[in-house]
């Protein structure tokens, strides 16, 4: 059966009642040397970890956005502020209150603050168009909303569709001229009967009486009580934390039902695998990190690390990332929009150790290095995730870190955020092309398409996946949500094979799997082969439905030169007159790759068609919205 993790086994079976194999545990496949393969888990709030981060590192910087900083003890009092403000505006237990914020100082401070009022909260794209930001505060059941002025327009058109009453807009001292110019609107509209009340607040400011000063007569804030005197509320930890929204790679994004025991159960995972600790409560009660002596020293000490943090925070990585790196005591540094040059400053200038991020943030670092020669020699572990990285790019990104491990993980939303990842300790064995395995108390089983067989070792098939961190369902879906968590179970929809030491290896998406000719063809697996070509940047490969055939394998390739945008070349086309002139270079580039391709794949497995495209879709998590390519064929 393939199953691993804390229960893994390689035989062949049936999965019983309940969700666990018919067959007894045969083998426990590849694990960390001395890493626990069980841990204890607190029952705790997520604003715990804030409350306990500010305990027990008070004075060292939690968060650091440009020349701005805010402690641990900082982070707390606003957060505190914020939720006395939230509260007086309707914020507690039952409620939802959505955040709309890039990655900046207040996105902690609110989301922190929301959840001290015993709320829980949406997490939103800043760049959500407002017809996609009404349908998730909608479907959320969100009842607040704080937003950047830089994104108020959206706002002001997606509040009232969503039957919004109430929305604070940041008011960052640091934002410049621009910001100032959206608060002012902002202060304009709360005259406006026809809108909800936007209420311009600080939460970058202690103080709270003059915070509550910068509400209009109309709003309830100004009578907020100070953070001295706001009790927070620490809901059961069965509740929900988080209603986050997948991210719609295949289709309309749904919300997810992250509960408080799943944000801090996968953090007690991470914890344990990345920072060698578990998590525990101290003499006062407090949630504390304990070191595991036997790991030795991680790369990312707490009380002493400095992160970079490149992933949207809004994102299941980001948040995650949040949870971890407070509680442990560690130094977040922001980098806005990403940029090498700025990612590399960051590094120079905190000695960061530690960093993660997706393929195309890599790859653009990786080419920016190539061209200047700078490197992140600080940087001592990197994780990445997202999409697969093959192993001419793990050697690239060598080259832009060279004293870094790098590794990849597997997570989903469903799943909070970690399910798999690679151990990245000095000593530890990490394979190519592979995710790692899974962390403690998660178990994988690769499955029959009906999900009633559990595969032999080495099989493709669906991947399961079982531990603490899978989440409650999708919100005001029973029908979704009874086919995809079955007795305890995570159907991913990822097409996956373990190996005979337990190394998880991701394939595709069920969804993006192609029938040709009534073979399985697997996006994933083309596109590793087409990625070295020395020609190829980025690569991704999506199904043409044909009536004779089925599904035909389209390329949308990325080259290493500019090209025309979204030019089509069939061999067919290659061979045209059409294709003279300025795009015979493209056509001849084009086929030249379906020639090199063929002849290093089965006749069934070739791609039929190539787009040359400037640049591929991505969400803000840097996947491919494969999507979105299909609306192009």
């Amino acid at each position: 059966m393939t199953t691993t993790g804390t229960t893994g086994t390689n035989t062949t079976g049936t999965v019983a009642t309940g969700g666990t194999a018919a067959t007894p545990n045969a083998q426990p496949g590849h694990f960390p040397e001395h890493m626990p393969r069980n841990l204890d888990y607190v029952p705790a709030a997520a604003p715990e970890i804030l409350l306990s981060a500010a305990k027990h590192h008070p004075d060292r910087i939690a968060f650091v956005d440009g020349e701005d900083t805010v402690t641990f003890a900082q982070l707390r009092d606003r957060a505190l502020q914020l939720a006395a403000r939230l509260t007086a505006d309707g914020a507690g237990p039952g409620r939802v209150v959505g955040i709309q914020l890039p990655n900046v100082l207040d996105f902690p401070v609110a989301y922190f603050g929301a959840l001290l009022t015993g709320a829980a909260v949406t997490l939103v794209n800043p760049l959500q168009p407002a017809p996609a930001l009404a349908r998730q505060l909608t479907d959320a059941g969100a009842h607040l909303l704080i937003v950047h002025p830089a994104h108020l327009e959206a706002a002001r058109t997606a509040a009232p569709e969503a039957g919004l009453t109430r929305v604070l807009v940041t008011e960052p001292s640091w934002a410049g001229p621009a910001a100032e110019a959206e608060v002012a609107t902002a202060r304009s509209l709360t005259s406006d009967p026809a809108q909800p009340v936007f209420v311009p607040f600080s939460a970058t400011d202690t103080n709270a009486a003059e915070a509550a000063g910068t509400s209009t007569d109309a709003s309830p804030s100004e009578a907020a009580p100070s953070p001295e005197t706001f009790a927070p509320v620490l809901v059961d930890q069965e509740e929900v934390a988080h209603f986050q929204f997948t991210g719609g790679t295949t289709g309309r994004s749904k919300a997810v039902r992250v509960l408080h025991r799943n944000v801090i159960g996968n953090l007690t995972q991470a914890a344990a695998w990345r920072l060698h600790s578990r998590v525990v409560r101290d003499a006062d009660g407090d949630l504390a990190l304990e070191p595991i002596e036997e790991l030795g020293a991680p790369h990312l000490q707490p009380g002493a690390g400095v992160s970079i943090q490149v992933p949207p925070l809004f994102h299941a990585q980001g948040i995650s990332s949040v949870a971890m790196f407070v509680l442990g005591g560690i130094t977040t540094v922001l980098t806005g929009r990403f940029r090498p040059d700025t990612f590399l400053d960051l590094c120079d200038r905190w000695q960061a150790q530690y960093t993660s991020g997706n393929p195309p943030m890599y790859l653009a670092l990786a080419a920016h290095s190539a061209q200047t020669g700078r490197q992140a020699t600080s940087i001592r572990a990197a994780l990445s995730g997202a999409a697969p990285l093959d192993a001419t790019s793990l050697a690239r990104i060598a080259q832009v870190m060279p004293n870094a491990i790098v590794g990849e993980g597997y997570g989903l939303t469903e799943g909070t955020c970690i399910v798999t990842a690679s151990d990245l300790t000095p000593h530890g064995t990490r394979r190519a092309g592979t995710v790692g395995v899974p962390i403690p108390d998660t178990r994988i089983e690769i499955r029959s398409a009906d999900g009633t067989r559990v595969l032999p070792t080495g099989t493709e098939g669906e991947l399961w996946a079982h531990g603490p961190q899978v989440t409650d369902g999708y919100h005001g879906a029973p029908e979704l949500t009874a086919a995809q968590y079955v007795d305890g179970w995570l159907r991913t929809g990822d097409i996956a094979s373990i190996d005979e030491e337990g190394f998880v290896r991701i394939h595709d998406r069920a969804k993006d799997m192609l029938l040709y000719k009534g073979y399985n063809v697997y996006p994933r697996e083309l596109e590793d082969i087409v990625s070295a070509h020395p020609r190829v940047a980025q690569v991704a490969v999506v199904g043409r439905p044909d009536a004779e055939v089925g599904e035909i394998p389209v390329a949308f390739i990325v080259p290493t030169a500019p090209a025309a945008a979204d030019t089509p070349a069939t061999a067919a086309e290659a061979a045209s007159p059409a294709a003279a002139g300025s795009g015979a270079q493209d056509a001849d580039l084009a086929q030249e790759i379906m020639d090199w391709f063929a002849g290093q794949v089965l006749p069934y497995q070739k791609i039929r068609e190539v787009h040359l495209v400037d640049a591929l879709p991505t969400s803000a998590a840097g996947k491919v919205l494969k999507t979105e390519l299909r609306t192009r064929l």
